[in-house]
């Protein structure tokens, strides 16, 4: 049997003590990786080691294939009422939930998140998105149509079959809910790969599923690196699907992983440069509050930051002036993710640092000006001041790449005009925020930005029945909402001659 884990939380959040099991989950049973290491599963916060966890390679892939494709055949998949499977999505939800805190304490503690943001966004946020398809689960349906007197033909939408899901790092819980949730209510089950920096709460859910009904290998959980679990997944010819959140550069791998095995479906979820646009007529003391939400919240590490900010040149150095105080302000309020009054937690991993820290660099090095932050915080763990960028151009990699940590660059511009093709020069197109009393100049902007979202005068505020997906290189498919579901399904047409004759 694995190893199992405790660890002992004496925080003013949350007190108590978690046990995990550190092995992979496969057939619904806790197992030893065939091949693989340990790996170590440090503390944002601290830099020091939590504890160490299996990581599986490819056999343990093929494992927990083999166990998902039984399930798929045998008790779940077409086998499964849609009612069925939605009340096992409902009492996972209901698991999740008694255990709220437990599962808060966990996310802080792996992913650097402040504890108040992990408990009501992401551990709160899993519940929302497992019952809202739990609802969805005997909603699945196709059409009748009508061909002629002697002929009609119906559609059905089927699953795949075993689905391979690959989650990031800075929304674990989340993440996993997004990817699980939809697949498994349309009857696949799932073969899931967590970051090998932050799985302790899929592994403590992973407790849950038998309970909450779920056969075994319908989910299946297989630690470990992207270059062996994740290559694994990309290339089985026996997963039907892959479902990718995470950089651009991976997603470009798995996308040719797919091509090159089975031509799997594959929906990707990739990175952003979102441009936040300020225009003179906005109420600017709440653009203020969103602008500093969108680029400082979970750190940065958010693939929606609005990182990119321009501001029109009437309320530039209003806005400037009372953004750079707001910054300051969440600089002062960083710290330990469990104290009370921590707003600014640490990036998730010393990589994370290191990377952040080196744009930080390369913007002084091109010649942009700090204009508050761009250091380390304290002496321990991965903690980076937030940082305000001024006098930069967009050839920058500071304005062209994402940063992924609380970094911002605030640009300034004249017109409408100049502003949307400045917001559209990059290689993403995932989300905008815009920020415009002016209701036909927001809509006319809105619709002028090459982005899948955008958010009006607001940042960030996801909705479990909107979809989530982006333009260009921030990748393709959707997430959330009904459409999520069309991603998970297959379509098949079915033709009934009643009549006709030849």
């Amino acid at each position: 049997m694995p190893d199992t884990f405790t660890y002992n939380f004496d925080t003013a959040a949350y007190k108590g003590a978690v046990t995990i099991n550190t092995g992979l989950f496969i057939g619904g049973e806790w197992v030893d990786p065939i091949e693989g290491e340990l790996i170590e599963i440090r503390n944002p916060a601290t830099g020091e080691v939590i504890t160490k966890v299996a990581g599986g390679g490819k056999a343990d892939v093929d494992r927990a294939v083999q166990a998902a494709k039984k399930a798929y055949k045998t008790v779940w998949g077409l086998k499964t009422t849609g009612r069925e499977r939605g009340k096992a999505l409902a009492k996972l939800a209901d698991l999740i939930e008694q255990n709220l805190d437990e599962f808060t304490a966990l996310e802080s503690l792996n992913v650097g998140k402040v504890y108040a943001n992990a408990k009501h966004v992401d551990v709160t946020g899993t519940v929302t998105v497992l019952r809202y398809y739990a609802g969805w689960a005997d909603k699945i349906h196709g059409k009748t149509m009508e061909t002629g007197e002697n002929k009609f033909a119906y559609t059905r939408h089927e699953p795949y079959g075993v689905v391979g899901s690959i989650i990031p790092w800075n929304f674990p819980m989340n993440m996993l809910a997004w990817k699980i949730a939809p697949a498994m209510a349309c009857g696949n089950t799932v073969v899931l790969k967590p970051s090998e920096f932050t799985p302790l709460t899929a592994l403590r859910l992973a407790d849950l599923v038998n309970e909450a009904g779920f056969p075994p290998g319908t989910l299946n959980i297989v630690n470990g690196y992207g270059s062996s679990v994740g290559q694994a997944i990309s290339e089985h010819m026996q997963i039907e699907k892959v479902a990718f959140t995470g950089s651009t550069l991976t997603g470009r791998r798995i996308m040719k992983a797919a091509a090159d095995s089975n031509l799997k479906a594959v929906t990707l979820e990739l990175g952003g440069k979102s441009p936040t646009i300020i225009f003179d007529d906005a109420d600017l003391e709440q653009a203020i509050k969103w602008a500093c939400m969108g680029i400082f919240f979970n750190m940065g590490q958010v693939c929606t930051a609005g990182s990119r900010i321009f501001v029109q040149e009437g309320v530039y150095d209003k806005f400037l002036e009372h953004f750079t105080a707001a910054a300051k302000g969440l600089a002062e309020k960083t710290g330990d993710p469990f104290a009370s009054g921590t707003q600014h937690g640490p990036l998730v991993s010393q990589a994370q640092f290191d990377r952040v820290m080196s744009y930080i660099k390369s913007g002084k090095e091109e010649g942009a000006t700090v204009h508050t932050g761009g250091e380390r915080h304290g002496d321990k763990g991965f903690f980076v001041q937030p940082t305000i960028f001024t006098d930069a151009h967009p050839g920058m990699k500071i304005v062209q790449e994402e940063i992924f940590g609380p970094v911002g660059v605030v640009i300034k511009f004249k017109t409408e005009e100049e502003v949307i093709e400045q917001a559209n020069d990059t290689i993403y197109g995932l989300a905008s925020h815009i920020f415009s009393e002016n209701t036909s100049r927001a809509i006319r902007v809105a619709h002028a930005i090459e982005s899948g979202m955008v958010w009006v005068n607001c940042a960030n505020t996801v909705e479990v029945n909107v979809p989530f997906g982006g333009y260009k290189q921030s990748g393709n498919g959707r997430e959330l909402g009904e459409y999520a579901l069309e991603t998970y399904t297959q379509v098949k047409a079915v033709h009934i001659n009643i009549g006709q004759k030849l």
